[in-house]
C-alpha cells in the first residue's frame, strides 16, 4: 500500500530529524507527529460501519478519522478568525477543485491511463491546497479535506441512487491519495515558503 509506505518514509525522516522544520511549522512535537503516523497506519486497516443496505458506507480510521481529528486541531490554533475563515476557504475552494476535476476528466482505462488517479488527484488537491493556504497547516488540512469530502460526496450520491456498493471514506485508494495530497501541500508550502522568508524576512506560519 502507497500511503502506508509514504508514512513509513515520513516516520524515518522525523526519527532521523529530516522533517524538523515541517513538524516546527504543523506545531507538532516528534512524538506526536510519530504517533499520528502510527494512528493512520494502524487506523488503515479500521473500518467503522455507517449506514447499511444496499449501498454500505463505512468511514477508515487511517483515512478519514484521523486526519479529521488532526484538522480540527490545526483549526483549533488559529490566531484569528481571519486565519480560521481562510482555512475553512481553502477546504471549500479544494473540495470544490477536486470533485469537478472528477466530474469532467475521464483517465481511461487502467491499462492506459497516463498517470493513475491515485496520483493525479493527490496532486491536484495538493497543488490547490498550498495555492489557497498561506501555512503548513491549513495547506495540509485542505489538501486531505479536498480527498475526504469528494469521496464523501460521491459516495452520498451513490447513497441517494440506491446504488449497489460497499465503501469505506478515506479507505482503500483514498488512504494512499489523502497522504499523498497532504505530503504534497506541505513540501510545497515549506519550498515556496522558505524562499519567502527569506525574500520578506517573515514567515507567515
Amino acid at each position: 500500500m502507497s500511503g502506508v509506505l509514504i508514512l513509513l518514509l515520513a516516520a524515518a525522516s522525523i526519527y532521523f530529524g529530516i522533517a524538523y522544520n515541517v513538524l516546527e511549522h504543523l506545531g507538532l512535537t516528534d512524538s506526536q507527529a510519530l504517533l499520528i503516523i502510527g494512528l493512520m497506519i494502524g487506523g488503515s486497516f479500521i473500518d467503522i460501519p455507517l449506514l447499511t443496505g444496499r449501498t454500505e458506507i463505512s468511514i477508515n480510521m487511517g483515512g478519514a478519522v484521523v486526519p479529521l481529528a488532526l484538522a480540527v486541531y490545526f483549526f483549533s490554533r488559529a490566531d484569528s478568525y481571519n486565519e480560521l475563515f481562510r482555512g475553512f476557504g481553502a477546504v471549500i475552494i479544494t473540495t470544490g477543485v477536486v470533485y469537478g476535476i472528477s466530474q469532467v476528466i475521464n483517465l481511461g482505462l487502467p491499462q492506459r491511463e497516463i498517470i493513475h488517479p491515485i496520483w493525479f488527484f493527490g496532486i491536484i488537491s495538493g497543488i490547490t491546497g498550498f495555492l489557497t493556504a498561506k501555512s503548513h497547516r491549513h495547506a495540509f488540512t485542505a489538501s486531505t479535506f479536498g480527498i475526504i469530502l469528494t469521496d464523501i460526496i460521491h459516495l452520498v450520491k451513490a447513497y441517494e441512487m440506491n446504488l449497489p456498493a460497499i465503501a469505506a471514506i478515506g479507505g482503500r485508494g483514498v488512504f494512499d491519495t489523502v497522504i499523498f495530497a497532504g505530503l504534497v501541500a506541505v513540501f510545497l508550502v515549506e519550498i515556496v515558503g522558505e524562499n519567502r522568508v527569506q525574500l520578506n524576512g517573515t514567515s507567515e506560519d
